[in-house]
C-alpha cells in the first residue's frame, strides 16, 4: 500500500528538527524514497508563514547537510513540501489552524511526530483528537526519554493509548536506526560460525560502551534532574543490551522480534542496595582536557552548582538470569567528557583451556568488535601464526574486517534516516513497544532506589579520561578489563 502520508512535526522549529528531522528528510528526498510524502508540516509557538520557515530551513540544512550532498534541484522539489503553522502545543485552539491545513487536502495518512517535551505528549494527543485531526490510519512517533521514572512514563503511555492504539504509536531511540546496531541480528542469526557459540558455553563477557567528549552544555535543566543513567542507560544502552543477548525470534515480524527483546528485559536481575558497591560505579567530571583543550568540571558550570548528586558517567555490570547467559558479565558504561566519541559491542569469548605455543601468555582472546559510531564496523580479533624462520611457531593477534565490502564503500546514513522512513511505511520493527519501555524503567528505577538505600556516592573523574577507577577496578575484580 502505497498511501499518501502527511507528516506533522511538532516542535519544528527546534533542535532535533533542524539538526537531524529536516536532514533525514532531505536526504529521504535525495535518494528518491519520499514518494509518499504528501506534505512536511512542522509547528512552532512562533509567529511566520511557511515561505520564511522554507528560507529558514534552506540556511539551516547548508550546516547539516553535507556539502557532497547538496542538490539545488532535490532542495527546490523538497521545499515544496514544507509547510509552517503557529501551534502553541498547550493552548488547544490553535490546533483547529492545524486541522484545517491538513482538511485542505487531505492525505490517507497523518504521522504526527512529537519532538516536544515528553510531559506534553499526552496532551498534544487530546488536543489532536479535539480538534478532529486524528484520523483511522493517523499514527504518532514519540521521542525519548519517555518519561522520568517507570510511573511517569505509564502515565504517558495511558495519555496516549486514549487516542493512538499499540499499534500506531512509535517509540524512537535513534540507536536502532543505527545501521551496524541492526547487523547484530544478521551477524547473530544469519552465521552459522558464529550463532552456535553465541552462549554461556564460549562467550566470557559483554562489554557495551556509549563514551561521549562534550559536557552537558546546553541541557543543564534537563541533565541536572535526568543524569546519565536515566539518559543513556534506560534507553541506548538497554535497547542494544536486548539485541545482542535476545533467543532467535521466529520470524523477522516486528512482532516477534520485540516479544524476544522484552523477555531479556524481564531477565535482567536487580541492582540491589545489598550489591550496588560491587555491581555499579557513578561518576561525575571535573575539570581537566579533552583534545588537548581545557574544559571545566561539571559543578564549575554555573548552571550545573546546584546538581551535586547527579551522575555524568555510569558503569555497571548486568546479569542475565537465563539458560543462555547464566554466569556471563553484561558491562555497560557511559559518560561524558571522556577521552574520546565511540560506541561499541564487545563479545569476548573464553580463554582456550590448554596452549600449545609456549611463548602464548593466553590472554589474547578471541572478540568480535561491533563498532557503532563514529564509524561503522564489525572486526573479529583472533590470532595465526606470526612468520618468520623462527623453530618456534609464535603467535600474533589479526583482525578480520567484516564490513569491508567494495560495493557498500561510500554508502551511509543518518539512523533518522532510516526510522522516518519505516516510521512513514508503519514498520515498528525498530521501534519500542510499550511493555519493552516501562520493562527497561523497572529495572532502572531499582537501581536508583538501590542508589538511594546504599548512598552510593558520585565519584569525580577528571575530563579526558575513561572515567572513574572505579570503573576499572568493576571489571577487575573479576579478572577482566575494559577493551580500549
Amino acid at each position: 500500500m502505497n498511501d499518501k502520508v502527511d507528516l506533522v512535526i511538532f516542535g519544528g522549529t527546534g533542535d532535533l528538527s533542524t539538526r537531524k528531522l529536516l536532514p533525514a528528510l532531505y536526504q529521504l528526498h535525495r535518494h528518491g524514497l519520499a514518494e509518499r510524502l504528501q506534505r512536511i508540516i512542522a509547528t512552532g509557538r512562533r509567529e511566520m508563514d511557511s515561505e520564511t520557515f522554507r528560507n529558514e530551513a534552506h540556511a539551516n540544512l547548508q550546516t547539516f547537510v553535507p556539502a557532497k550532498d547538496w542538490d539545488t534541484a532535490v532542495w527546490e522539489g523538497y521545499c515544496q513540501h514544507l509547510h509552517y503553522v503557529r501551534v502553541d502545543a498547550s493552548d488547544g485552539g490553535d490546533y483547529e489552524n492545524l486541522t484545517q491545513l491538513l482538511n485542505a487536502d487531505v492525505a490517507p495518512i497523518r504521522l504526527f511526530y512529537l519532538a516536544t517535551l515528553p510531559a506534553l505528549y499526552g496532551t498534544i494527543c487530546s488536543h489532536l483528537q479535539q480538534a478532529g485531526a486524528v484520523q483511522e490510519q493517523s499514527r504518532v512517533v514519540l521521542e525519548k526519554p519517555l518519561g522520568h521514572d517507570l510511573a511517569s512514563c505509564h502515565e504517558i503511555n495511558l495519555q496516549v493509548a486514549d487516542v493512538f492504539g499499540e499499534e500506531d504509536t512509535f517509540r524512537i531511540d535513534h540507536y536502532l536506526g543505527k545501521e551496524t546496531v541492526q547487523n547484530v541480528m544478521a551477524v547473530r542469526f544469519g552465521n552459522p560460525l558464529l550463532h552456535p557459540v553465541w552462549n554461556n558455553t564460549f562467550v566470557d563477557n559483554v562489554q557495551i560502551t556509549v563514551a561521549e567528549e562534550i559536557g552537558v552544555e546546553g541541557r543543564g535543566d534537563y541533565y541536572a534532574k535526568t543524569g546519565a543513567l536515566r539518559d543513556m542507560v534506560q534507553n541506548h544502552l538497554l535497547q542494544v543490551l536486548s539485541l545482542v543477548a535476545m533467543e532467535p525470534p521466529t520470524s523477522l515480524d516486528p512482532t516477534d522480534i520485540r516479544d524476544e527483546k522484552v523477555k531479556v528485559l524481564r531477565c535482567l536481575e536487580p541492582i540491589t542496595a545489598d550489591n550496588a558497591k560491587e555491581r555499579s560505579v557513578r561518576g561525575r567530571y571535573d575539570a581537566g582536557a579533552v583534545r588537548g583543550e581545557a574544559v571545566k568540571g561539571f559543578l564549575e558550570e554555573a548552571e550545573y552548582k546546584d546538581a551535586d548528586a547527579t551522575e555524568t558517567f555510569v558503569a555497571l555490570k548486568a546479569s542475565i538470569n537465563n539458560w543462555r547467559w547464566a554466569g556471563v558479565p553484561f558491562y555497560l558504561r557511559t559518560g561524558k567528557r571522556l577521552s574520546r566519541r565511540y560506541s561499541e559491542i564487545v563479545i569476548e569469548f573464553k580463554k582456550l583451556s590448554f596452549s600449545l605455543f609456549a611463548n602464548d601468555p593466553n590472554e589474547l582472546t578471541n572478540k568480535l568488535v561491533i563498532r557503532i559510531q563514529p564509524e561503522e564496523t564489525i572486526s573479529l580479533h583472533t590470532l595465526n601464526k606470526k612468520p618468520g624462520l623462527t623453530r618456534k611457531l609464535r603467535l600474533q593477534p589479526v583482525e578480520l574486517h567484516l564490513t569491508e565490502d567494495p560495493a557498500q564503500k561510500g554508502v551511509s546514513y543518518d539512523a533518522y534516516e532510516r526510522l522516518l522512513l519505516d516510521a512513514i511505511n508503519g514498520d515498528q520493527t525498530l521501534f519500542m513497544r510499550r511493555d519493552e519501555v516501562e520493562t527497561a524503567w523497572r529495572w532502572i528505577d531499582s537501581i536508583i532506589a538501590a542508589w538511594e538505600e546504599a548512598g552510593t556516592p558520585v565519584k569525580p573523574y577528571n575530563s579526558g579520561t575513561m572515567g572513574p577507577g572505579a570503573a576499572t577496578a568493576l571489571v577487575a575484580v573479576d579478572g577482566r578489563s575494559w577493551y580500549e
